[in-house]
């Protein structure tokens, strides 16, 4: 029997990558609804390709066109984050979570309560809301399956039947296109530079946090979440080469580790197929081809992003919304060209030191104090360029 498959964010990186997965194993999967934020014609492009029942356009104001682009067909269209909401709630054996940041959180929620597997692509709403996500999951007997590379690995080879004997998880990073600069150079770079991942193809979003280290540091939130480990048992380790994606060390000193090609279509093929092995549709690993591979401690110093990760989980889920939520809007305004480099993560401690933490015990309560938190980002913004201004 075919599994019906909702992806939330199907134009993205991750969202086409999941589609290349599909294609590559016919008769697997049926695809049921695909949203998307903004792009419009390649969703409508996706619908009539793989025979979607639903394709659902985020941004309303393009709607017509979407409509326009699926006339004639059976395909059902709507528009609006209700509406990504509505197509998450479509009951399915899996539905994959790619949208990007905070405005994934809603659409998890429901896809949880809705489908039996739940492949979680985007971190931010495990870093803000991981207590909340995993309890609903925990209530609906949904399978949450990480899709990040780092997560996934540690998935495969994590022994729930030895969970007591196991020391520590060590995430590996690449260290991202900066890993060998000067901080006087990262104050000059550029968003085309610092989208310039060595390793991997990603999105926008995803490309800056992996050059700030950010990245990890969200990784470290939420494997918290995902493997209910302390973070004194979460290590960072920086691997350049980007082959071993993370591991598990036991008490008796075994290391475990998954390995593969920098290709999201690896993690991407094993939570589709979980627990079963599909047919890949990602490049093979050559060994004859890496003749070193090398680890070294992440340095907190030019990449202070980790270390707040961990603060912030030790002052508890507020802190780790504002963390989250600072960083998003510190990274649109990089894009953009509105601030350097260098401050994104100085207005994120910026935000994280002017915050009172309250307790956040449901939905309502998150979303509120992440959107105070984003206004305190854009407060700091202001106030950051004030002070450059009156810099000689």
């Amino acid at each position: 029997m075919t599994r019906p498959v909702n992806i939330l964010g199907s134009t993205g990186s991750v969202g086409s990558a999941t589609l290349d997965v599909i294609a590559a194993n016919p008769g697997e999967f049926r695809v049921q609804a695909l949203t998307a934020q903004t792009n419009v014609e390649k969703l409508a492009e996706q619908a009539k390709t793989f025979g979607a029942a639903l394709a659902v356009i985020g941004d309303e104001s393009k709607y017509a066109v979407l409509k326009s682009l699926l006339s004639g067909t059976d395909i059902e269209t709507a528009a609006g984050a209700q509406a990504i909401t509505d197509a998450a709630s479509r009951p399915a054996d899996i539905t994959m979570a790619a949208i990007v940041g905070m405005a994934g959180l809603h659409p998890i929620l429901a896809a949880i309560g809705h489908s039996k597997h739940v492949a979680i692509a985007n971190k931010e709403p495990l870093v803000a809301a991981g207590s909340l996500v995993m309890d609903a999951a925990r209530k609906s007997g949904a399978v949450l399956l990480p899709v990040d590379s780092e997560h996934n690995a540690i998935f495969q080879v994590f022994e729930q039947q030895n969970r007591d004997h196991i020391e520590r998880i060590i995430l590996t990073a690449s260290g991202g296109p900066f890993r060998e600069w000067s901080a006087e150079q990262m104050a000059r770079a550029t968003p085309a530079q610092a989208l310039a991942h060595p390793n991997w193809v990603m999105g926008r979003k995803i490309s800056i946090d992996s050059a700030t280290m950010m990245n990890k540091a969200l990784e470290v939130i939420e494997a918290h979440h995902l493997f209910a480990l302390p973070p004194e048992r979460i290590d960072v380790l920086l691997h350049p080469q980007s082959i071993v994606h993370s591991m598990v060390e036991y008490a008796d000193g075994s290391i475990l580790a998954q390995m593969g090609a920098s290709d999201m279509r690896v993690p991407i093929a094993h939570a589709l197929g979980w627990p079963r092995r599909l047919k890949g549709a990602a490049q093979r690993l050559d060994f004859t081809k890496f003749s070193t591979l090398t680890f070294a401690q992440a340095d907190h110093r030019r990449f202070p992003a980790i270390k707040l990760a961990y603060d912030c989980i030790g002052q508890g889920g507020a802190a780790c919304v504002a963390f989250n939520a600072a960083n998003e809007v510190a990274v649109d305004l990089f894009l953009n060209g509105g601030c350097a480099f260098p401050d994104i993560v100085g207005i994120v401690q910026d935000v994280l030191d002017g915050a009172d933490y309250p307790p956040l015990k449901d939905l309502d309560s998150i979303v509120d104090f992440d959107s105070k938190m984003r206004a305190s980002a854009q407060n700091c913004i202001v106030d950051r360029q004030h002070r450059n201004r009156k810099v000689p």
